[in-house]
C-alpha cells in the first residue's frame, strides 16, 4: 500500500491564490502605466490685442508673403508725422516697418467689416506706392483675425464726382486689426526709414491696444476740407479713382473741393477765413444745429451777408467753441490687387 504525502491545508492554498492574483494585477497596472502617453502641457489661454490705425490708411495683401498685410498711408504737409503708441510711443519717419505680433495659430481668412470702403488696384500701382520713398508710410504686419471698426463717419464714396447719395453710409474712418496672442510680450517694430537708420523698438503692451496714428495738421471745417484732402492724397498715392463727399456739408463745398483737379491750388486760405466765407455764403443757417450753447446765444441777426467785419468774430467763435472734428473723417480703404 502506497504511503500518501501530507495534504496542504486549505489556508495555504487560499494564500497562494491571493498572492498570485495580487502579482498579476500589479503587473497589469505597471504595463498600463508604462504604455500611457505623458499628458501634454496645457497652453496658456490666448489674449486679444487690437492694432488700431487712425488717419488716411489703406490695407492690401503683402505681395511677398501670403500671411502678411500692408498698411499704407501718404506723408504730406496736411498731416502730422506718424507715431506708434503702446505704453511707450515713438514718432516714425516715412519708411517701411515690420510689426512683430506673437500671434497664436496660423493666419486664416480674415473677416472685414462691410463698412470698410473697397477699392481695386494693380500689383504695379501697389509696388509704385511702396517704392515712393519719402511720400508714404508702410507697416507690414501679420494677417489679422478680423478688421473691426474703431470709428465711423457718414459719407459717400464713388468713382464719380460728386458721389451719388445712394452710396451713403457710415464708413469706417479708423480700423482695429484683431489678434489672438500668446502673450503681450514680444511686440516690436523694426524696419528702415527713408531718411536714415531705425533702431528696433520694443513695444510695451500693458493694455490690449497698439495704435498707429496720423493726426491732421489742421482741424476740419464744415466742408471737411482736411478729410477731403486726406482722401485725395491717399487715392493719388495708390492711383485709385475714388472720391468722398459728406452729406452734412453745404453744397457750396463742391466748388472748392481739393479733390477736383481744377481746384488744385498751392495753399489754402487761413482756417478763420474759410469759416467766414461759409458764413457769408450761407447766412444764419450754416451749421447752426452744431453750435454749442455759447455760440447759439449770439443773435442770428448778426449772422449773414451783411455781417461785414463782425463775421470774423462769429467765425472765431465757431472755431473755438463749436463742434469741430479733429480726426480724419475720410474712409479707410481695403484694397484688392489684380495683375
Amino acid at each position: 500500500m502506497k504511503k500518501r504525502g501530507p495534504v496542504p491545508s486549505i489556508a495555504i492554498v487560499l494564500a497562494s491564490v491571493i498572492l498570485a492574483t495580487v502579482f498579476f494585477v500589479a503587473c497589469a497596472q505597471s504595463n498600463q502605466t508604462a504604455s500611457a502617453p505623458a499628458a501634454a502641457p496645457q497652453a496658456a489661454p490666448a489674449e486679444r490685442v487690437f492694432v488700431v490705425f487712425e488717419g488716411p490708411w489703406a490695407f492690401a495683401p503683402d505681395p511677398k508673403e501670403a500671411g502678411k498685410v500692408l498698411a499704407i498711408a501718404p506723408k504730406t504737409k496736411t498731416h502730422r508725422d506718424l507715431y506708434v503708441a503702446a505704453s511707450n510711443h515713438a514718432t516714425l519717419a516715412s519708411g517701411i516697418y515690420d510689426l512683430s505680433v506673437p500671434v497664436t495659430g496660423g493666419a486664416g481668412a480674415a473677416t472685414a467689416d462691410p463698412n470698410i470702403a473697397q477699392a481695386k488696384t494693380t500689383a504695379a500701382d501697389l509696388q509704385h506706392a511702396l517704392d515712393d520713398k519719402s511720400n508714404r508710410y508702410v507697416i507690414r504686419l501679420p494677417k489679422p483675425e478680423a478688421y473691426v471698426a474703431a470709428t465711423r463717419f457718414r459719407s459717400r464714396v464713388a468713382s464719380t464726382y460728386p458721389p451719388d447719395a445712394s452710396t451713403e453710409k457710415d464708413f469706417i474712418t479708423a480700423v482695429s486689426l484683431r489678434y489672438s496672442v500668446s502673450s503681450v510680450n514680444g511686440f516690436s517694430l523694426s524696419g528702415s526709414s527713408d531718411s536714415g537708420s531705425f533702431s528696433p523698438l520694443l513695444l510695451q503692451v500693458e493694455t490690449p491696444t497698439v495704435s498707429f496714428v496720423i493726426d491732421p495738421a489742421q482741424e476740419d471745417d464744415p466742408c471737411h476740407t482736411h478729410s477731403r484732402e486726406s482722401f485725395r492724397d491717399l487715392t493719388k498715392l495708390l492711383k485709385v479713382t475714388l472720391f468722398v463727399d459728406f452729406p452734412d456739408s453745404p453744397n457750396s463745398c463742391h466748388d472748392k473741393d481739393p479733390q477736383k483737379s481744377k481746384m488744385a491750388q498751392s495753399g489754402q486760405p487761413p482756417l478763420l477765413e474759410r469759416f467766414a466765407a461759409l458764413l457769408d455764403e450761407n447766412g444764419a443757417n450754416v451749421q447752426m444745429a452744431s453750435l454749442s450753447p455759447e455760440t447759439a446765444s449770439i443773435d442770428p441777426r448778426f449772422v449773414g451777408p451783411r455781417l461785414g467785419a463782425t463775421r470774423h468774430l462769429m467765425a472765431a467763435t465757431f472755431l473755438f467753441f463749436g463742434h469741430i472734428p479733429t480726426d480724419c473723417t475720410a474712409p479707410v480703404l481695403m484694397l484688392t490687387t489684380t495683375s
